[in-house]
Protein backbone atom coordinates (compact mmCIF):
# COMPACT_ATOMS: atom_id res chain seq x y z
CA UNK A 1 0.00 0.00 0.00
CA UNK A 2 0.89 3.53 -0.55
CA UNK A 3 -0.13 7.19 1.10
CA UNK A 4 1.44 10.45 0.26
CA UNK A 5 3.26 12.35 2.59
CA UNK A 6 4.70 15.50 1.99
CA UNK A 7 4.45 14.89 -1.61
CA UNK A 8 6.18 11.50 -1.64
CA UNK A 9 4.40 8.24 -2.22
CA UNK A 10 5.23 6.06 0.95
CA UNK A 11 4.90 2.80 0.96
CA UNK A 12 3.58 0.67 4.14
CA UNK A 13 1.89 -2.71 5.67
CA UNK A 14 -0.05 -3.13 8.28
CA UNK A 15 -0.55 -6.39 10.60
CA UNK A 16 -2.77 -6.85 13.36
CA UNK A 17 -6.04 -5.23 14.28
CA UNK A 18 -6.20 -1.73 15.61
CA UNK A 19 -9.89 -2.64 17.42
CA UNK A 20 -10.01 -5.86 18.98
CA UNK A 21 -13.14 -7.39 20.72
CA UNK A 22 -13.24 -7.53 24.77
CA UNK A 23 -16.61 -8.83 25.93
CA UNK A 24 -19.16 -6.45 24.93
CA UNK A 25 -16.63 -3.76 24.10
CA UNK A 26 -13.64 -2.83 21.78
CA UNK A 27 -10.57 -2.52 22.80
CA UNK A 28 -7.87 -0.42 21.16
CA UNK A 29 -4.04 -1.63 20.56
CA UNK A 30 -1.58 0.64 20.69
CA UNK A 31 0.56 1.29 17.02
CA UNK A 32 4.22 -0.01 16.86
CA UNK A 33 5.56 1.98 14.08
CA UNK A 34 8.61 0.46 12.99
CA UNK A 35 11.91 2.51 11.43
CA UNK A 36 14.11 0.27 9.53
CA UNK A 37 17.85 0.80 9.06
CA UNK A 38 20.33 2.04 5.73
CA UNK A 39 19.25 3.96 4.63
CA UNK A 40 18.82 2.87 1.44
CA UNK A 41 17.58 -0.58 2.55
CA UNK A 42 13.42 -1.43 3.68
CA UNK A 43 11.23 -2.76 6.12
CA UNK A 44 11.97 -5.88 5.13
CA UNK A 45 14.89 -6.29 7.79
CA UNK A 46 11.57 -6.91 10.57
CA UNK A 47 9.53 -9.55 8.82
CA UNK A 48 8.85 -11.85 9.99
CA UNK A 49 10.06 -11.45 13.51
CA UNK A 50 8.02 -8.93 14.78
CA UNK A 51 4.99 -10.44 13.46
CA UNK A 52 5.60 -11.72 17.49
CA UNK A 53 4.10 -8.70 18.62
CA UNK A 54 0.78 -8.28 16.27
CA UNK A 55 -0.96 -10.08 19.48
CA UNK A 56 -0.13 -6.81 21.69
CA UNK A 57 -0.01 -4.25 19.00
CA UNK A 58 -0.87 -3.05 15.71
CA UNK A 59 2.27 -2.77 13.59
CA UNK A 60 3.16 -0.35 10.72
CA UNK A 61 6.49 -1.14 8.69
CA UNK A 62 7.41 1.15 6.34
CA UNK A 63 9.95 2.28 3.84
CA UNK A 64 11.21 5.88 4.23
CA UNK A 65 11.33 7.93 1.41
CA UNK A 66 14.23 7.16 -1.37
CA UNK A 67 14.43 3.89 0.56
CA UNK A 68 13.02 0.03 -0.59
CA UNK A 69 9.55 0.23 -2.52
CA UNK A 70 8.65 4.30 -1.76
CA UNK A 71 9.02 6.83 -3.97
CA UNK A 72 12.68 8.12 -4.63
CA UNK A 73 11.60 12.33 -4.34
CA UNK A 74 14.26 14.83 -4.93
CA UNK A 75 17.60 13.65 -3.31
CA UNK A 76 17.14 17.33 -1.63
CA UNK A 77 14.97 15.94 0.70
CA UNK A 78 17.07 12.54 1.82
CA UNK A 79 17.59 14.54 5.36
CA UNK A 80 17.04 14.13 8.29
CA UNK A 81 14.64 16.54 9.22
CA UNK A 82 12.51 15.05 6.57
CA UNK A 83 13.14 11.45 7.29
CA UNK A 84 12.14 12.80 10.68
CA UNK A 85 8.93 14.71 9.71
CA UNK A 86 7.50 12.11 7.63
CA UNK A 87 6.83 9.98 10.65
CA UNK A 88 4.56 12.21 12.39
CA UNK A 89 3.21 12.85 8.79
CA UNK A 90 2.74 9.16 8.22
CA UNK A 91 0.95 9.03 11.47
CA UNK A 92 -1.36 12.06 10.84
CA UNK A 93 -2.40 10.72 7.09
CA UNK A 94 -3.25 6.87 8.93
CA UNK A 95 -4.43 8.55 12.05
CA UNK A 96 -2.50 7.32 14.16
CA UNK A 97 -1.84 9.14 17.47
CA UNK A 98 0.17 8.25 20.40
CA UNK A 99 2.39 5.90 18.88
CA UNK A 100 5.28 3.61 19.48
CA UNK A 101 7.82 4.20 17.57
CA UNK A 102 11.27 1.59 17.19
CA UNK A 103 13.95 2.76 15.36
CA UNK A 104 17.34 0.29 15.06
CA UNK A 105 20.80 1.62 13.40
CA UNK A 106 19.94 4.31 11.09
CA UNK A 107 16.38 4.20 11.77
CA UNK A 108 16.88 5.16 15.25
CA UNK A 109 18.66 8.55 13.82
CA UNK A 110 15.47 8.89 12.34
CA UNK A 111 13.55 7.83 15.48
CA UNK A 112 15.60 11.01 17.42
CA UNK A 113 14.70 13.31 14.67
CA UNK A 114 11.19 12.80 14.60
CA UNK A 115 11.47 12.74 18.56
CA UNK A 116 13.14 16.03 19.32
CA UNK A 117 11.45 17.99 16.42
CA UNK A 118 8.12 16.27 17.61
CA UNK A 119 8.39 15.60 21.43
CA UNK A 120 4.89 15.46 22.07
CA UNK A 121 4.18 12.81 19.59
CA UNK A 122 5.06 9.68 21.05
CA UNK A 123 4.07 7.94 23.23
CA UNK A 124 7.23 5.52 24.15
CA UNK A 125 10.32 5.22 22.11
CA UNK A 126 12.94 2.71 21.38
CA UNK A 127 15.94 3.34 19.95
CA UNK A 128 18.23 -0.01 18.95
CA UNK A 129 21.53 -0.04 17.96
CA UNK A 130 21.84 3.37 17.29
CA UNK A 131 23.88 7.08 18.19
CA UNK A 132 23.08 10.47 18.95
CA UNK A 133 26.92 11.86 18.08
CA UNK A 134 28.85 9.59 15.61
CA UNK A 135 32.29 8.48 16.71
CA UNK A 136 34.09 7.61 13.40
CA UNK A 137 37.40 6.33 15.08
CA UNK A 138 35.56 4.45 18.20
CA UNK A 139 33.47 2.46 15.47
CA UNK A 140 37.26 1.73 13.20
CA UNK A 141 38.91 0.27 16.53
CA UNK A 142 35.71 -1.35 17.41
CA UNK A 143 35.95 -3.30 13.63
CA UNK A 144 39.46 -4.04 14.49
CA UNK A 145 38.39 -5.66 17.83
CA UNK A 146 36.13 -7.71 16.43
CA UNK A 147 37.07 -8.44 12.71
CA UNK A 148 40.72 -8.14 13.02
CA UNK A 149 43.00 -6.02 10.86
CA UNK A 150 41.63 -6.49 7.28
CA UNK A 151 38.32 -5.21 8.65
CA UNK A 152 39.42 -1.99 10.35
CA UNK A 153 41.16 -1.06 6.93
CA UNK A 154 38.55 -1.84 4.83
CA UNK A 155 35.83 -0.14 7.46
CA UNK A 156 38.51 3.07 7.35
CA UNK A 157 38.89 3.32 3.64
CA UNK A 158 35.16 3.00 2.93
CA UNK A 159 33.85 5.57 5.70
CA UNK A 160 36.82 7.79 5.09
CA UNK A 161 35.75 8.54 1.18
CA UNK A 162 32.82 6.05 0.02
CA UNK A 163 32.95 5.26 -3.43
CA UNK A 164 30.49 2.60 -4.85
CA UNK A 165 33.87 0.30 -5.48
CA UNK A 166 34.41 0.35 -1.37
CA UNK A 167 31.08 -0.03 -0.49
CA UNK A 168 31.12 -2.98 -2.40
CA UNK A 169 33.82 -4.37 -0.36
CA UNK A 170 32.56 -3.13 2.84
CA UNK A 171 29.10 -5.30 2.37
CA UNK A 172 31.71 -8.40 1.51
CA UNK A 173 34.03 -8.23 4.63
CA UNK A 174 32.59 -6.17 7.27
CA UNK A 175 28.76 -6.43 7.13
CA UNK A 176 28.75 -9.88 8.03
CA UNK A 177 30.23 -9.20 11.11
CA UNK A 178 27.10 -6.96 11.98
CA UNK A 179 25.79 -9.70 13.73
CA UNK A 180 27.10 -12.21 16.55
CA UNK A 181 26.03 -15.28 14.66
CA UNK A 182 27.41 -14.58 11.23
CA UNK A 183 30.85 -13.01 12.68
CA UNK A 184 31.72 -16.55 12.94
CA UNK A 185 31.14 -17.02 9.54
CA UNK A 186 32.64 -13.87 7.46
CA UNK A 187 31.70 -15.04 4.22
CA UNK A 188 27.82 -15.60 4.78
CA UNK A 189 25.43 -13.26 3.39
CA UNK A 190 22.70 -12.37 5.49
CA UNK A 191 19.16 -12.83 4.32
CA UNK A 192 18.09 -9.81 4.72
CA UNK A 193 20.63 -8.47 2.37
CA UNK A 194 18.91 -11.17 -0.06
CA UNK A 195 15.29 -9.74 0.30
CA UNK A 196 15.45 -6.42 0.85
CA UNK A 197 15.37 -3.36 -1.91
CA UNK A 198 18.84 -1.83 -1.84
CA UNK A 199 19.02 1.72 -2.84
CA UNK A 200 22.75 2.22 -2.67
CA UNK A 201 22.50 5.75 -4.11
CA UNK A 202 20.51 6.97 -1.27
CA UNK A 203 23.12 5.41 0.78
CA UNK A 204 26.17 7.03 -0.90
CA UNK A 205 24.16 10.25 -0.78
CA UNK A 206 23.71 10.21 3.28
CA UNK A 207 27.09 8.58 3.96
CA UNK A 208 29.12 10.74 0.59
CA UNK A 209 29.56 13.95 0.63
CA UNK A 210 26.75 15.49 1.88
CA UNK A 211 28.05 13.01 5.27
CA UNK A 212 24.70 13.87 7.19
CA UNK A 213 25.81 11.05 9.78
CA UNK A 214 28.86 12.81 10.30
CA UNK A 215 27.22 15.46 11.13
CA UNK A 216 24.43 15.02 13.10
CA UNK A 217 24.10 15.70 16.63
CA UNK A 218 20.73 14.96 18.80
CA UNK A 219 22.38 14.89 21.86
CA UNK A 220 21.34 18.14 23.19
CA UNK A 221 17.88 17.95 21.38
CA UNK A 222 17.42 14.30 23.57
CA UNK A 223 16.72 16.23 26.72
CA UNK A 224 13.05 17.77 25.09
CA UNK A 225 11.87 13.92 24.52
CA UNK A 226 9.23 13.43 27.09
CA UNK A 227 8.13 9.83 26.60
CA UNK A 228 9.65 6.11 28.03
CA UNK A 229 12.54 5.74 26.27
CA UNK A 230 13.78 1.94 25.67
CA UNK A 231 17.43 1.76 24.68
CA UNK A 232 18.86 -1.65 23.51
CA UNK A 233 22.67 -2.22 22.40
CA UNK A 234 24.79 -5.61 21.93
CA UNK A 235 28.11 -5.30 22.87
CA UNK A 236 29.52 -7.14 20.25
CA UNK A 237 28.66 -4.07 18.03
CA UNK A 238 31.13 -2.62 15.29
CA UNK A 239 29.46 -0.06 13.85
CA UNK A 240 27.37 0.96 16.59
CA UNK A 241 29.83 0.54 19.72
CA UNK A 242 28.25 0.41 23.25
CA UNK A 243 29.42 3.59 24.50
CA UNK A 244 27.22 5.19 21.18
CA UNK A 245 24.24 3.92 23.67
CA UNK A 246 25.36 4.55 26.84
CA UNK A 247 25.59 8.61 25.25
CA UNK A 248 22.19 8.62 24.18
CA UNK A 249 21.12 7.03 28.21
CA UNK A 250 23.31 10.24 29.53
CA UNK A 251 21.44 12.48 27.74
CA UNK A 252 17.71 11.48 27.82
CA UNK A 253 15.74 12.38 31.15
CA UNK A 254 17.08 10.43 33.55
CA UNK A 255 13.83 9.31 34.89
CA UNK A 256 11.95 8.07 31.26
CA UNK A 257 15.38 5.72 30.42
CA UNK A 258 15.15 1.95 30.70
CA UNK A 259 18.86 0.40 28.89
CA UNK A 260 18.99 -2.98 28.09
CA UNK A 261 22.66 -4.48 27.09
CA UNK A 262 22.88 -7.70 25.12
CA UNK A 263 26.55 -8.84 26.04
CA UNK A 264 26.61 -11.74 23.14
CA UNK A 265 24.72 -9.77 20.29
CA UNK A 266 26.26 -7.35 17.67
CA UNK A 267 24.28 -4.75 15.23
CA UNK A 268 21.14 -7.02 14.55
CA UNK A 269 19.93 -7.69 18.34
CA UNK A 270 16.84 -8.91 17.62
CA UNK A 271 18.33 -11.94 15.54
CA UNK A 272 21.26 -12.18 17.69
CA UNK A 273 19.56 -12.89 20.77
CA UNK A 274 15.33 -13.03 19.83
CA UNK A 275 14.02 -14.39 22.59
CA UNK A 276 15.11 -12.00 25.18
CA UNK A 277 15.39 -8.99 22.97
CA UNK A 278 11.82 -9.78 22.04
CA UNK A 279 11.00 -10.29 25.25
CA UNK A 280 12.03 -7.14 26.98
CA UNK A 281 10.01 -5.15 23.93
CA UNK A 282 7.22 -6.62 24.70
CA UNK A 283 7.68 -5.72 28.42
CA UNK A 284 8.41 -2.52 27.37
CA UNK A 285 5.33 -2.02 25.23
CA UNK A 286 3.26 -3.54 27.56
CA UNK A 287 4.38 -1.21 30.97
CA UNK A 288 1.82 1.32 31.89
Amino acid sequence: MFVTVDSARLYFDVEGAGLVTDGQSMRAKPTLVLLHGGPGADHSIYKPTFSALSDIAQIIYYDHRGNGRSELGDPANWTLDQWGDDVKSLCDALGIEKPIVYGASFGGYVAQAYATRHPGHPSKLILTSTAARYDFPQMYEAFGRIGGAVAQQVATTYWSEPTPERRQKYFEVCVPLYSARTALMPAARPDWMMRAVIRNDVAMHFNGPNNEQGRMDFRTGLARIVCPTLIIAGERDPIMPMAFSETIATCLPPHLVRFEKFADAGHGVVPDAPERAMAVIRDFILAA
